[in-house]
Order: structure tokens, then sequence, then C-alpha cells
């Protein structure tokens, strides 16, 4: 009880000193000399059935080094979505932060993810405390998988856990819409990322429809609290824990043709849950 009284206090006067920031920075801006990874703002169009989205980031990664960075460009049918999955990276050293993102399956084993982000300028280290202070604007990156997981398993050597959502296809279907029309809207009108309130799990939390909760502030811990919510699927949450674990087999995969990355994590993923 002590711990929840004093994170409330600690939330409190964070939200107070946020909105003493932002009376002060003005607006947000997208006209910064920006990390090359966050360098591009994401165009989306959308129709009555469908939508495409570019950039599409697809870099490529080892275990050193950013091999290439390349762009693509990516169009769907809402009806062809299948799947979402919600990737969790855990931070190093942190039981209680962590970066999230989800991605979404399509027909014929394809998927689009997309990865919340605070947007850097060159040169500059995240921190979380600085985020409550519009200290950096907010980035919606639409990419590959590949991209995506690579990224973090590979490259950063960090660990990924990737989990099934649970929910009907309708309600995929709202989330998929939604966030697209978040990703249009921040094209037109920045916004400031906010440790708090617009970080990469309440954003997506917020295009969910879900009400808050300390999961989307300590991060580490939303894949526990979706799965008490029944939108992770399992019998117990240490097994369906153990295996979202695809950390190794994603650096193994990385050495393998990039056109066959997201068929061949998809059947391991199926796999894993039993389909």
């Amino acid at each position: 009880m002590r711990t929840r009284r004093q994170f409330a206090l600690a939330a409190f006067a964070l939200l107070g000193a946020a909105s003493v920031a932002s009376c002060i920075s003005g607006p947000a801006r997208a006209d910064r000399t920006w990390d090359p990874y966050l360098s591009r703002t994401a165009h989306v169009e959308m129709d009555a059935t469908g939508f495409s989205v570019a950039p599409v980031s697809d870099w490529s990664y080892d275990s050193e080094r950013t091999v290439s960075e390349a762009y693509g460009a990516a169009s769907f049918e809402v009806s062809q979505l299948r799947q979402v999955w919600f990737m969790l990276e855990p931070q190093p050293g942190s039981r209680i932060a962590a970066h999230t993102l989800l991605l979404f399956e399509f027909a014929d084993d394809r998927l689009l993810g997309l990865t919340i982000e605070a947007r850097r300028e060159a040169g500059e280290d995240y921190s979380a405390v600085r985020g409550a202070f519009n200290t950096f604007e907010l980035s919606y990156v639409w990419g590959t998988a590949r991209d995506f997981l690579t990224r973090r398993a590979v490259l950063l050597d960090h660990e990924i856990f990737i989990y099934p959502i649970a929910i009907e296809d309708d309600r995929k279907r709202t989330l998929l819409t939604r966030l697209l029309e978040r990703t249009a809207e921040l094209e037109r009108r920045p916004r400031y990322y906010n440790t708090l309130f617009s970080n990469c799990t309440n954003e997506l939390a917020k295009a969910a429809g879900f009400n808050w909760a300390p999961a989307f502030i300590l991060t580490g811990q939303s894949d526990e609290y979706l799965f008490n919510r029944r939108i992770i699927p399992g019998a117990d949450f240490s097994s369906v824990r153990q295996r979202a674990d695809v950390t190794a087999f994603v650096q193994e995969l990385n050495a393998a043709p990039p056109e066959s990355f997201d068929a061949a994590l998809l059947a391991e993923l199926r796999r894993r849950a039993g389909e």
C-alpha cells in the first residue's frame, strides 16, 4: 500500500511539472534534425476498405551495426487482417520498464508492425524522466517485423516476447483503423511524447479503448496486465511468458532470406500457441 501511495504521489507531481512544461515549451514541431531512424514521418491514406502507409521501415542489422537502411510501402485491405501480436522488450536491468509494439498479421502470412517512439533528435539519448517534460516529440513508425524484431534481439541483444491478442475480429480491425487515423493526425499536427500519458504502451491502450491502468506507465508489467484481463490467452502467466520468449529464434532467423521472415516467424508463433 505504501508503495502504491508513493507511486501515486510521484505521478501527480510529474503531472503538475509536465503541465507547466507544456505551457512554456510551445507547440510540438516536425522540423528538427532527427535521429536517422526517426527522421521520416509516416503518411497514411485510407478508403472505405483498405489503406496504404509509407514509408515502411525495413532496416537490417547484425550484432554489431546497422547493415542497411531500406524503406518501402505497404497496402492492405482491412478485411485481410487475421491476428494482432503484442511484443514486449524488457529494458535490461529493469522489471518495470519495457518497450511495446504491435504486429498486424494479414492474409498470406504478411506482417506490418507499428512502434510508437519518443522522437529523439540526432545524437540525443532517451530519458524517461526528461520524457515527462516535453523533451521529445511523438513518432508513429510503421515497419516490417524483421526490422523491429532483429533491431532489438540482434543489434541490441535484448529479450523480446511476442503474445497473441485474443480479441474479436471487429475489435482488431477497429484497433488497426484507429492507429492509422492517429498516424495521419500526427502527420498533420505533431504532438509531444510523454512518459506518463503518451508513451509506447498507453498510446496503444488509448487506441484500444482501455481505461487507464498502472501497467501503461510501468510498461514492463503490461503483458501480465493483458493476461489478467484475458486479452493474452493461457492457463498461467509463467508458462505463457516462457512460450512467448522468441529472442533466440529471432536471432537465428536473422540469417534467413528476408522474404521468408514473416512466414517463418508466424509458423513458430502458431506452433507455440498450439494452433
